[in-house]
């Protein structure tokens, strides 16, 4: 199957990119567009996703904007790539869990192009490194579904400002961090991750 790719370098506001997902769903729904995962970055910001409880909004630092997507609260900023992905999963096995499964996968596979370990955590979405005797998150999902077309998806933390997650209790855990790769001592410019995000993705997606 095809699938168009795109790339934004500036930031892209929250709800214009919530508006061009759910034009591109249509479209693709209709049979008039591919399938595309767009990469790109926000302002700073705090979403809600349909699971969020209002005592993990702790302090309102950016912008909260209520999203349709799975989960709790979550941040997005610069240094932190955000992949939004739009599949038609009626042609891919109408299987979300396998979907799910798929993203986790695509982190975790681009985290190794840059000799880090991701890992899955049973009862926690996301994806987890263990560094230094401690956990801590650096890649987030967030999907929804409309008429088995999938979009929102993941983020991965490059080199955002950490302290920028003390608004929120991200996803609803408070005992384990946020980290990032520049956190775990690797660089990566924003053309490597995205490279990186395109070879994984084709080796999980096809």
């Amino acid at each position: 199957m095809s699938v168009e790719w795109r790339t934004d370098d500036g930031p892209v506001e929250y709800e214009e990119a919530v508006r061009a997902q759910e034009e591109r769903v249509a479209a693709i729904r209709a049979g008039v567009a591919s399938e595309l995962v767009w990469l790109l970055e926000h302002p700073p910001l705090y979403t809600a996703g349909t699971s969020a409880r209002a005592e993990d909004l702790v302090e309102p630092l950016f912008p909260v904007f209520r999203t349709g997507r799975g989960g709790q609260f979550t941040y997005h900023g610069p240094g932190q790539r955000v992949g939004y992905v739009m599949l038609d999963l009626k042609a891919r096995g109408l299987d979300l869990a396998a979907y799910v499964r798929g993203l986790e996968e695509w982190l975790i596979r681009t985290l190794a192009s840059f000799n880090v370990k991701g890992e899955r955590r049973p009862g926690r979405v996301g994806i987890w490194i263990a560094a230094g005797g401690r956990e801590a998150k650096i890649g987030a999902i967030g999907v929804r579904v409309r008429h088995w077309i999938s979009y929102h998806g993941v983020s991965l933390n490059l080199d955002p400002d950490l302290g920028h997650y003390r608004g929120i209790v991200p996803c609803g855990i408070s005992e384990h961090g946020v980290t990032s790769l520049a956190d775990q001592g690797v660089i990566a410019t924003v053309a490597e991750a995205d490279l990186a995000l395109r070879r994984a993705f084709a080796d999980v997606f096809g």
